[in-house]
């Protein structure tokens, strides 16, 4: 039975993920930079800030913040054809603009209007960007590969994530090491496909996923202090990510690096806290509370949101609370909706 699918009102925070179907590894290198650029495009253009994400050959995970729609100012045509050409090519984009001219001229308001907001209906929403993203990346890969039908494998699966520091910094982290965990790289800088690396490039879309990583550490680097203020922000990110790391173990049969995982040593090492990892060491392997979690945050907000959620009749009459506590390492405030029972934490 699937869940359903939450999405807030207001300002609010999503991990989302989405596999290519049957999980084949399609994405190759310049596939990953072409899926950045679209991702950053409709970014630009929709309003919703990427947190931080790790786009991987088989799958995405984004962090993503949606804007409140009612404090997104209107868009005016100015701001349009300034970012369509990030969206559509040459031809597109004039018959757009030579259509504004008309009407303007024309002197109808209303008809003007109309044609912003065919666009503007679009921006803000957590599931017009994903849809566009997707499609886009679809698009482009069966021209690559010579193939048709769908590439993704069913929906994308979101978990509303609460606009904390302490959420959002797991989740980014989480998200950031995919690539450690996956065995592909010894440190998150290494793999250039993620918010964190891309962070500590020299590219145009750099400072971007700065910005990204100040909201996950509640720091605003948008004001004039940037220069200053990302240099703390960068230490202490990159010491959440490094804390507790585990040296990787080599497969020499199969000429590979080992997944990352905890050995038997670590495992009892950690018996002196009733069995239980800390959250860094957890955040090497693979979380299901991050993607099947459904809600994510203090007992609070999860206690809110199931409340909301409650009175939509999303909930069955037996159940009559919402936070749910984490099992499998030391999550402090932390808490879910959904009480995950099976292999909550694990290397598959």
């Amino acid at each position: 039975m699937r869940t359903a699918r939450l999405i807030e009102e207001g300002r609010s925070f999503y991990h989302v993920v989405s596999r290519v179907v049957d999980r084949r590894m399609v994405f190759e290198a310049k596939d990953k930079e072409v899926f950045r650029n679209i991702m950053r495009n409709l970014e630009a253009f929709m309003g919703v800030r990427v947190v931080t994400y790790c786009l991987m050959s088989n799958h995405f995970h984004l962090l993503l913040e949606v804007p409140d729609r009612d404090e997104l100012p209107e868009l005016t045509e100015e701001e349009l054809l300034a970012v369509l050409p990030r969206l559509h090519d040459g031809s597109a984009v004039l018959t757009v603009k030579q259509e504004l001219e008309r009407a303007r001229k024309s002197g109808d308001e209303r008809w003007h209007r109309e044609i912003l907001d065919r666009y503007e209906y679009r921006r803000g929403s957590l599931s017009f960007f994903l849809k566009e993203l997707k499609q886009r990346v679809t698009l482009y890969m069966n021209k690559r590969l010579g193939r048709t039908g769908t590439l993704w494998e069913g929906r994308f699966k979101s978990v509303l994530v609460e606009g904390n520091q302490n959420a959002l910094l797991t989740i980014a982290a989480y998200i950031d090491l995919n690539p450690v965990r996956a065995g592909i790289v010894n440190r998150p800088e290494e793999y250039r496909w993620c918010g964190y690396a891309e962070s500590l490039s020299g590219t145009r879309n750099a400072k971007l996923a700065r910005e990204g990583l100040g909201v996950a550490l509640a720091e605003s680097l948008a004001d004039g202090d940037f220069k200053a203020s990302w240099p703390r922000t960068r230490s202490r990110y990159r010491q959440f990510l490094f804390e507790e790391g585990e040296e990787r173990e080599e497969n020499a049969e199969l000429g590979q690096r080992s997944r990352r995982g905890f050995s038997q040593e670590k495992i009892e090492a950690v018996t002196e806290k009733r069995g239980e990892m800390t959250v860094p060491e957890v955040l090497r392997d693979r979380v299901r509370y991050f993607c099947d979690g459904v809600v994510l945050g203090s007992a609070e907000f999860v206690d809110d949101v199931f409340a909301r959620g409650k009175e939509k009749g999303l909930y069955g009459e037996k159940r009559t609370t919402g936070a749910r506590k984490m099992r499998g390492a030391e999550w402090g405030s932390l808490r879910v909706l959904r009480d995950l029972q099976v292999n909550v934490i694990g290397s598959g």
